[in-house]
């Protein structure tokens, strides 16, 4: 199983498991900074100030050998300047790897982000005046991510993926990997419900640990880059025990996870 990857020209090569902030996590600028001494390079930035962001902020000359992703919200080229601009001012950078547009759930939103005067046009600017690297998307909508992944406005695909939703499989990964589009993965743990029993468990069966939950997703080959989002430090050491054993999932464990992820999907609630 392969243990980086290179994301294109210009950016670093990275560790495939990448760290992730979100509005529940609790990651200190210290915690970030250990991920990273551990071989983590790739951050992603979920946009508001917290401990990633006051971690790339004060990196120095190491922010050149990080890949700093961000969300972002902005679907105007109006509103997208100040975003930007205020993204730049947080993380104390002169320019951001990534920046996937956040949540593009429907057509409409799409067409507005590709529009006259949309983000995706002002986006592109940046990309031409190298304050950005890349753009990206995040969607929970597989067919219409892979129809704009087609578009060739899209440098990267952010989608959801683990035991319990392998949709990707068959409707994202086929077109990414024909065109060469990396994929970075979020909710490895499908909120921690894999981590969890199920009413209909065998007898002894106990649940997979994190670290197998994220080597399931990384020994996919459409995979660039599996997100990891621990709330606090505790969890960032049980995730980062992955990389002093990093290898494919063994075929027994393989399959108790996949038949686990059918169970979950049976009783953790709605699927998109």
């Amino acid at each position: 199983m392969q243990r980086t990857v290179a994301l294109g020209c210009g950016l670093p090569e990275v560790c495939r498991l990448g760290l992730a902030s979100r509005g529940n996590t609790h990651l200190k600028p210290a915690d970030v900074e250990h991920a990273i001494e551990r071989g983590v390079n790739y951050l992603n930035w979920c946009g508001h100030p917290d401990g990633l962001s006051r971690a790339v902020a004060r990196m120095g000359s190491a922010r050149k050998q990080v890949v700093v992703a961000a969300q972002f919200q902005s679907r105007s080229a109006r509103d997208a300047e100040r975003e930007f601009a205020s993204m730049l001012d947080e993380l104390k950078t002169g320019y951001v790897d990534v920046l996937t547009l956040y949540y593009v759930e429907s057509e409409a939103e799409w067409e507005e982000i590709t529009a006259t005067g949309g983000v995706w046009e002002y986006l592109d600017e940046q990309k031409r005046r190298g304050s950005l690297k890349r753009i990206g998307l995040t969607s929970h909508q597989r067919a219409f991510a892979a129809r704009w992944t087609q578009s060739g406005k899209l440098d990267l695909v952010m989608i959801r993926y683990n035991a319990a939703h392998r949709g990707a499989q068959r409707d994202v990964f086929p077109v990414t990997q024909q065109m060469g589009i990396p994929v970075v993965t979020f909710t490895g743990l499908r909120w921690k419900a894999l981590l969890e029993r199920t009413p209909d468990d065998p007898p002894d069966f106990l649940p997979p640990v994190a670290t197998e939950c994220y080597r399931f997703c990384l020994a996919h080959p459409a995979v660039a880059v599996a997100l990891a989002a621990p709330g606090n430090r505790s969890e960032l050491e049980q995730t980062l025990a992955l990389l002093d054993d990093w290898r494919p999932p063994e075929e027994r464990a393989r399959e108790s996870l996949l038949a686990h992820g059918e169970r979950v999907r049976r009783h953790a609630g709605s699927f998109w």
